[in-house]
């Protein structure tokens, strides 16, 4: 069964099998050449995806990336991020690190920083009382979400992005979007010799002092700057 792709354009949904080159001509701006909806063998599909640093989700080829063009559909995107895996397939591997396979379709995936992105944060299910919070990923809602760990947050001292955990199946390493990580930075404390100058050592949430344990920092390469084609 192939995927059904819900676009929305304007405020309306509109089924689609493509955004763009609709009369299937080739891309060659990944270094990879592709069709979007290309078959390369009998019953199977292929199409390219890009995710930026805001976690907005876009056929690899649309020109203009925002987000009027982005995939919302929610059922879409939870059916393509919980298929989400490395690409093993022998396939575009060097430019599109990611795969979700969706029956007889294969949808490759290449991202700005990382596959996942935070966007939003969540009350748990239980409300202010209850559970903790949930870090939503993706524009999924709570249907791609997962617990929020003040402690694990963890600041890139080249970059400046903020990274969270996030499933291994994905890298184990989660992007928060830059909208989110402003609302959160006045609740990060530095060492008062160094000041913001420095890396953060606690996190101030809910009256609580959480000391930041940067496990994630073993997830970065000393020569990884952690930018990509957007800004932060």
């Amino acid at each position: 069964m192939l995927c059904r792709r819900t676009v929305s354009l304007s405020g309306g949904l509109t089924g689609l099998r493509c955004l763009v080159n609709l009369h299937g001509s080739s891309c060659l701006r990944t270094g990879a050449t592709y069709t979007q909806g290309q078959s390369p063998e009998p019953r199977i599909r292929e199409y390219f995806y890009y995710i930026d640093h805001q976690g907005q989700l876009f056929l690899d080829d649309t020109k203009v990336k925002n987000f009027v063009t982005c995939f919302k559909d929610k059922q879409f995107l939870v059916f393509f991020f919980d298929r989400l895996r490395p690409n093993q397939s022998g396939k575009y591997q060097e430019h599109f690190p990611f795969l979700s396979l969706c029956g007889r379709e294969r949808n490759f995936l290449r991202c700005d920083d990382r596959p996942l992105v935070f966007t939003h944060l969540l009350q748990g299910p239980e409300g202010p009382a209850g559970s903790p919070e949930l870090l939503s990923y993706c524009w999924g809602g709570e249907k791609l979400s997962l617990p929020f760990r003040p402690e694990t947050l963890y600041m890139h001292p080249a970059s400046g992005r903020l990274y969270h955990p996030c499933s291994e199946r994905v890298g184990g390493v989660g992007l928060v979007r830059s909208a989110l990580a402003i609302e959160l930075s006045p609740s990060f404390v530095y060492a008062p010799e160094r000041g913001q100058s420095g890396q953060p050592t606690h996190f101030l949430w809910k009256g609580q002092q959480h000391t930041l344990s940067n496990e994630l920092a073993r997830c970065f390469p000393r020569e990884e700057e952690g930018g990509g084609e957007g800004g932060g």
